[in-house]
């Protein structure tokens, strides 16, 4: 190889750099394209291909909704028990990965060339990065997945601490408690945030350094050169678009049904697929006009002002509730999360089945999912940072903040349920009925002011639910417009109305269990092109000066 490189800073044979560049310019001129009808970029067939299948989908699931239930309710349950492993082992390499680039010499380069500097304080990165990344699910998931590991589901065979009858066993409440916390982290720390970072890291370091359009295709670049313009990168984009779409339907999903659950259980409204329809309309319809603000004047605000609120939310409940025993649990949690890293993370000879399928193999699958639109997000607004310095913000800093968050409104819950038992809402909402829409709700039932504190969780829920739809609208219109932030508005506007369709489709088609299953059916193909991009970012960093 000489010292030549081509217009993506990718060493090429001698010789052939002019070639290259005159077809990276019409690659890249392909990709501009034009507008069509209703002034939609037609510029290439991503758009029309995703839209219309999107478009095909809706309209199956609205005509035959039993046939569409009973199709997700066996989909999911496959495609978890026989690609478990699949899903662990690859959420693995990018830990690995990416742990592997921040100790090595590669870690020094920066992001947008040696003179960048960040677009955004740390305050501002940090706040789109929370609540574009993980806000509904933390709110739905926070209480409800430490009480349900520790009782129910026993990770690595640890038992639950209550018996049959509903009465506690003693000896066995402290390692349940102690699992419960580290098989919750272990879903929301190193792991997920990988995979967000590898992403991101692969979008920000090919757009910014080597000067490619920013969408997924340019990534792998390294790997096929200038197919990347046709077919193959035509093919890459299309499933990142359903990937994200579908990933953000169930997340829409989940906070519709959880808003619903705490307007019922603060105001009486009744908690029906009627009224999370309304809901999402609704909320989908206050996505459009911060979709049209664009990134700094309606995600940038909306994201900021959830990260307030959220704030004042997790303080309250850390002051309202054992102040002392939560920071207990906090370090516990930690501490537990380290030790049986190694163990959860293990595919191999497991026999808690509904941990690992159930759970551990729907929250990959979910993160991958998510990953090109966190990732292209996380990209936007990350030029100037180093690798190292990206990856430890993207990956340990934000775990941290997971771990607080469960330790808090897992410990209070946790408290409650072995403290009464008897009377505990949570105990009687998450163990015993089962209902995880209620189960924050149910938490702050046990704290002072219940209903001011159960109606700013509301809030939270709908302006998380309102910045993941206005953010995954923008990413989804940058993909399909081959990498143009200022994509053309209609087809903004179109993205954003069918993200709320399909999660209202998906809702009335089988409600949870088929919204986890579109997410399992499309983070498996694109689990394969996440590793694939490890050995594209690996190959673009060492073209870099450090």
């Amino acid at each position: 190889m000489s010292d030549q490189t081509n217009a993506t800073g990718i060493p090429e044979p001698e010789g052939a750099s002019d070639i290259i560049d005159t077809d990276f310019e019409i690659g890249q001129h392909n990709l501009e394209g034009q507008l069509g009808p209703f002034g939609f970029d037609i510029h290439n067939p991503v758009f029309l291909i995703s839209g219309l299948s999107i478009v095909a989908f809706v309209i199956y699931a609205l005509l035959a909704p039993e046939q569409a239930a009973s199709f997700f309710g066996w989909l999911r349950p496959a495609l978890t028990s026989t690609f478990d492993w699949f899903f662990m082992s690859a959420a693995n390499v990018f830990v690995l990965f990416c742990l592997f680039l921040v100790v090595s010499p590669w870690g020094s380069v920066r992001l947008g060339g040696k003179e960048a500097s960040p677009d955004y304080s740390y305050a501002g990165w940090f706040a789109m990065l929370f609540a574009a990344g993980m806000g509904i699910g933390l709110m739905f998931f926070g209480v409800l997945e430490p009480v349900y590991h520790m009782a129910i589901s026993s990770p690595l065979g640890v038992p639950s601490p209550f018996a049959a009858d509903g009465s506690i066993i003693p000896e066995n409440v402290e390692a349940a408690k102690q699992m419960g916390l580290a098989a919750t982290i272990y879903h929301w720390g190193l792991h997920p945030w990988a995979i967000y970072a590898v992403v991101a890291l692969a979008l920000a370091l090919f757009s910014f350094n080597k000067g490619l359009p920013l969408s997924i295709r340019s990534a792998f670049y390294p790997i096929f050169g200038e197919r990347v313009w046709g077919w193959t990168g035509h093919i890459i984009d299309t499933l990142a678009v359903f990937a994200t779409l579908f990933g953000l339907a169930t997340s829409l999903g989940l906070g519709a049904q959880q808003a619903n659950a705490g307007l019922e259980h603060v105001y009486g409204i009744p908690n029906t697929i009627t009224v999370q329809v309304i809901l999402i309309i609704a909320i989908t319809s206050i996505a459009l006009v911060s979709v049209l603000r664009g990134l700094d004047g309606g995600v940038k605000v909306l994201s900021e002002i959830n990260m307030v609120i959220a704030a004042v939310l997790l303080l309250f409940v850390l002051l309202a509730g054992p102040t002392v025993a939560i920071l207990g649990d906090f370090v516990t949690g930690l501490v537990a999360y380290g030790a049986d890293l190694g163990s959860l993370s293990n595919p191999i000879g497991r026999t808690d089945d509904d941990y690992r399928q159930g759970w551990t193999a729907f929250y990959w699958a979910w993160w991958i999912s998510w990953s090109p639109f966190v990732g292209m997000f996380i990209a936007r607004v990350s030029r100037g940072r180093t690798v190292r310095e990206f990856i430890t913000c993207v990956l340990i800093i934000p775990s941290l903040v997971c771990v607080l968050w469960m330790a808090v409104f897992g410990g209070v819950a946790i408290d409650q349920v072995l403290s009464d038992p008897a009377t505990s809402a949570v105990k009687a909402n998450v163990i015993d009925s089962y209902s995880p829409e209620l189960s924050l709700f149910a938490m702050l039932e046990g704290l002072p002011l219940a209903s001011i504190t159960s109606t700013i969780g509301i809030v939270l829920v709908i302006v998380f639910f309102v910045t993941s739809s206005d953010s995954g609208s923008l990413v989804i219109d940058t993909i399909t417009a081959g990498g143009k932030i200022d994509a053309p508005v209609p087809q903004r506007v179109f993205w954003c109305t069918f993200e709320g369709l399909v999660a209202i489709v998906l809702l009335i088609g089988g409600g949870l269990g088929s919204l986890q299953a579109m997410v399992i059916s499309t983070g498996l193909p694109f689990t394969l092109v996440l590793l694939l991009m490890c050995v594209a970012i690996f190959k673009g960093l060492q073209t870099e000066e450090r």
